[in-house]
């Protein structure tokens, strides 16, 4: 299985979509990584660094610097970003306030957010593959290949989040978008 999952993940498609657990390409740098220091994005139309609360910024672009944060590995600044966010019980909030808080090796805390983000959204196969790729990491590869089964399951064949799960499976690695 291993040298089949390796094969399979080499020859999907890469194509890219928003932060939902298909975007197969990590977040190209912006302002908010290149100039802003510390709990700031950049904000196109103050043209400067803002605390989130005080941007302009919608949900979407939020979700983007968080990703874009955290795949920088500022995960503290990106848990600023997602505590600016106005639907706090949003699926991909939930999803990236577990990401972080794991990728901070607050295994619990990151759980917690999981199990709520598929509570909200069971199909979500984002917070999946993430809840997955730290349990791969913790060596518990049977609960996280319960996961990657529940994305094929859910229709996340061939998605980035199925094929990232699958890899963490395979290598033992996860990874940081």
């Amino acid at each position: 299985m291993r040298y089949f999952a390796l094969a399979a993940a080499l020859t999907l498609p890469m194509t890219a979509f928003a932060a939902s657990g298909n975007d197969w390409n990590p977040p190209k740098p912006t302002q908010t990584t290149k100039e802003c220091k510390g709990k700031r994005v950049w904000d196109d139309q103050k043209k400067r660094c803002v605390r989130p609360k005080k941007s302009s910024l919608n949900q979407q672009e939020l979700l983007g610097a968080v990703r874009e944060l955290a795949y920088a590995g500022r995960q503290e600044d990106a848990q600023a970003v997602l505590g600016a966010m106005a639907d706090q019980q949003d699926s991909l909030v939930l999803t990236y306030w577990g990401f972080t808080h794991r990728k901070l090796g607050n295994l619990d805390v990151a759980q917690a957010y999981y199990d709520q983000a598929l509570a909200r959204d069971p199909d979500n196969i984002l917070a999946r593959s993430y809840m997955g790729q730290g349990l791969v990491e913790q060596g518990k590869y049977g609960t996280a290949l319960i996961q990657w089964k529940e994305i094929k399951a859910r229709g996340g064949d061939g998605s980035w989040a199925e094929a990232s799960l699958r890899n963490a499976l395979e290598t033992g690695a996860s990874h940081s978008y």
